[in-house]
């Protein structure tokens, strides 16, 4: 991979340590993918924040990098949800867990990186359309080169936050534009009438296309929450970076795929995993929810009672928080959590008693299993609402 006269400078150590080793990670990875040189990002979105995913080595690693005097972020820099938040988890949670959690938050203050604590950044800037990025996690992937027509390949935690202190990515995959042609197409033999079905959807392509890109016919006209569930799971069992949802170029001689309703109905069958119908907790907002979700969740609760010995949360940015108080203050009126910077499946669940989850979320129905040795309800958001009044 070609570099300039200051990169290698870069390289060699001239720059100090830090940069030094995120250089040399960023050429690694260009060698391993045959790019050609670096080019200039926007913007880079750092995942494995939560210290349930991270453990004391990574830990190790970052500390290490945010103590150097040149470990600091050179372009906007945000990072993904943490392990706790600070009005509820963190009073429920064991202290040595809290503490640990912080160690991380520290360094990426020093890193000069935007404590965000999001799985969807672009809520709280949106990339312009073209721009270069190195996004790690993978649902914003998904919808940054999807829905925003913004550029970035499915980055790893250490990858981007190479690219954050360096300014700069590889140019190779998603990069380029002739990687990012549809090269199937996706027909579906019903519309899509809920969120649950267009996350089903995605986890049901992720598994068939692995990292193909495809064009998916009858979803045009999707409100972007629901393509956003569609991209998170699609990212959940696959490699695919992003789909194309508009006809706007000529794809009649690419191969067709049918996606009948029975495969999406046996989808959704297979996620649930619970025995029983009631859960333990029920959770909404992954990815984080929007301000029109808060604005959804708060109209259905206006005026209810969650059931008692119901955990009911409602994760988002502290971003969108901040901006949907009023609709925050009606949701927690009715005894459910509204949660900023953290979600249920980077959070000890398992240490809080929580043995079934129900949600709307394909991506977490999942992972929820494994990551949080949790069964899963799988329902729609309605019936999720429905059911922490009446459980």
């Amino acid at each position: 991979m070609y570099l300039t006269k200051e990169e290698e400078r870069v390289y060699d150590g001239e720059y100090g340590w830090a940069r030094q080793v995120c250089m040399k990670i960023l050429v690694k990875l260009g060698d391993l993918f045959g790019a050609d040189r670096l080019i200039p990002i926007d913007s880079a979105h750092i995942s494995g924040v939560s210290y349930k995913t991270m453990g004391d080595v990574a830990t190790e690693f970052i500390e290490a990098i945010a103590a150097d005097a040149n470990g600091k972020a050179a372009v906007d820099a945000t990072i993904n949800p943490q392990s706790f938040d600070a009005e509820y988890l963190a009073k429920k949670l064991p202290r040595e867990l809290m503490d640990a959690q912080l160690r991380i938050t520290r360094c990426f203050e020093r890193m000069g990186v935007k404590l965000s604590y999001t799985c969807t950044p672009y809520y709280i800037e949106s990339p312009h359309m073209g721009a270069h990025l190195a996004w790690a996690e993978s649902s914003a992937v998904v919808y940054a080169n999807s829905i925003l027509n913004a550029w970035t390949n499915r980055e790893g935690g250490p990858s981007a936050l190479a690219a954050a202190i360096i300014g700069k990515t590889p140019n190779y995959g998603m990069h380029k534009a002739e990687n990012r042609n549809p090269s199937l197409i996706v027909e579906l033999e019903q519309p899509l009438r809920e969120d649950v079905e267009y996350g089903a959807l995605g986890i049901l392509l992720g598994k068939i296309l692995r990292d193909r890109i495809p064009l998916i016919k009858g979803v045009e006209d999707a409100p972007k929450d629901m393509l956003k569930q569609l991209g998170a799971a699609l990212a959940s069992t696959g490699m695919t970076n992003m789909f194309h949802y508009r006809v706007n170029q000529r794809v009649e001689t690419l191969e067709k795929i049918m996606v009948e309703n029975n495969d999406v109905k046996k989808t959704v069958e297979e996620l649930n995993t619970a025995n029983s119908k009631k859960p333990d907790l029920i959770f909404i907002g992954c990815p984080h929810c929007s301000i029109t979700e808060i604005k959804q969740v708060a109209t259905y609760l206006d005026g209810k009672k969650i059931a008692n010995n119901l955990e009911v949360w409602v994760c988002t940015s502290p971003f969108i928080k901040r901006k949907t108080e009023y609709y925050v203050h009606k949701i927690e009126q009715s005894g459910a959590k509204v949660l900023a910077g953290t979600c249920a499946i980077v959070t000890w669940t398992d240490k809080l008693g929580i043995e079934t989850i129900m949600t709307n979320s394909a991506k977490t129905a999942h992972y929820a299993p494994t990551l949080n040795k949790a069964k899963v309800i799988l329902a729609s958001l309605k019936e999720c609402l429905k059911t922490a009044i009446t459980a």
